[in-house]
């Protein structure tokens, strides 16, 4: 079933524009702190419940058209690639991180015939994975408007806004912004944020722009942070987005966010509690989300090439009625 769609299904464009560019701050401003009165509000004038239709479940997916992806394909230059997953190394994984509440092991059997099982629960904060819209509620309501019946799910899956939305692959340009290198900083402390002002000063800084149908990754540096200085509960204790910067990812029109984390700069600071960037993109954008990618090589190969666009590729698992997958993304230049 559906619930009815914030500020209409037959709301103009238009009006949603005119939306995101009043809840933007100041240019250069550091913005006051997200209220959760500020989120009810976005809710009702960013979402975009209705905007490809009624029966729609692949989101800021449809934003990934025939054009974007042939102009990704062009971003192809010498043929290079870079995994941006973690391994999944039974023995690096041993650690504090797969104790975090919601973190799933990964665990290795050697058995015969086939000599080689594993197992990979991989929602948490340890392995590289996507986030099906599905993996996002607010009040049992997920993205469109969507309220699935609990007994149903928990027998045959997700019924509506489940993985094999991407069953076909997604294929579009990818944008690296890398923020410990814009504040000139191996990596970024537990808890700090990110704001709608730095990610544009790195727009300036690397000579792009942020652009609808758009992969968007983020790195904090926690990886480099994590080989420096040990292991922490990153769940308690993380660098990301600030909330504010909701509005601005609307503008942008971006059709995958991802993160060394959860996105979310933990925790998110005054009244907010959880992850509200993280739920806002799957419920009100419809925006699939990319955790715990691993963006030390990718920036590396992206400085070498002062190039921070590059064709992302993924293939997440064809899983009828998934929350989710692990994934492999590949970045090409």
């Amino acid at each position: 079933m559906h619930v009815s769609a914030p500020c209409g299904r037959l709301a103009l464009a238009a009006a949603v524009a005119v939306a995101v560019t009043a809840a933007l701050p100041a240019q250069g401003t550091r913005p006051q702190t997200v209220t959760p009165a500020q989120i009810d509000t976005w809710k009702q004038e960013l979402s975009n419940w209705g905007r490809w239709g009624e029966d729609d479940q692949k989101g800021a997916l449809n934003l990934i058209t025939r054009a974007k992806r042939r102009a990704a394909a062009d971003l192809v230059q010498e043929g290079f690639s870079v995994s941006l997953a973690r391994r999944a190394d039974y023995e690096s994984n041993l650690d504090t991180e797969i104790n975090i509440p919601g973190t799933g092991p990964y665990v290795r059997n050697m058995t015969r015939p086939t000599l080689d099982w594993f197992e990979l629960r991989y929602h948490g904060w340890a392995h590289t994975h996507i986030d099906s819209l599905a993996h996002g509620t607010d009040n049992d309501v997920s993205y469109n408007g969507y309220v699935d019946d609990d007994e149903a799910v928990m027998t045959t899956g997700q019924p509506r806004n489940a993985i094999d939305v991407a069953e076909h692959g997604i294929f579009t340009r990818g944008v690296l912004m890398d923020i410990p290198r814009l504040k000139g900083v191996p990596y970024l402390d537990p808890g700090e944020r990110i704001y709608p002002a730095d990610l544009e000063a790195w727009e300036r800084q690397a000579g792009m722009r942020v652009a609808a149908g758009d992969a968007l990754f983020i790195r904090t540096g926690r990886w480099a942070r994590r080989e420096a200085l040990g292991a922490w509960n990153a769940r308690e204790h993380s660098a990301g987005l600030d909330a504010s910067v909701i509005p601005w990812l609307r503008e942008r029109d971006i059709a995958i966010l991802a993160g060394e984390s959860p996105q979310d700069a933990v925790p998110p600071g005054g009244e907010l509690t959880g992850l509200p960037v993280h739920n806002f993109a799957l419920v009100y954008l419809g925006v699939h989300l990319f955790d715990n990618v691993a963006l030390d090589d990718l920036a590396d190969a992206a400085a070498a090439r002062n190039r921070w666009e590059f064709l992302l590729t993924v293939a997440p698992l064809r899983m009828v009625g998934g929350t989710g997958s692990p994934i492999n993304p590949i970045a090409t230049f």
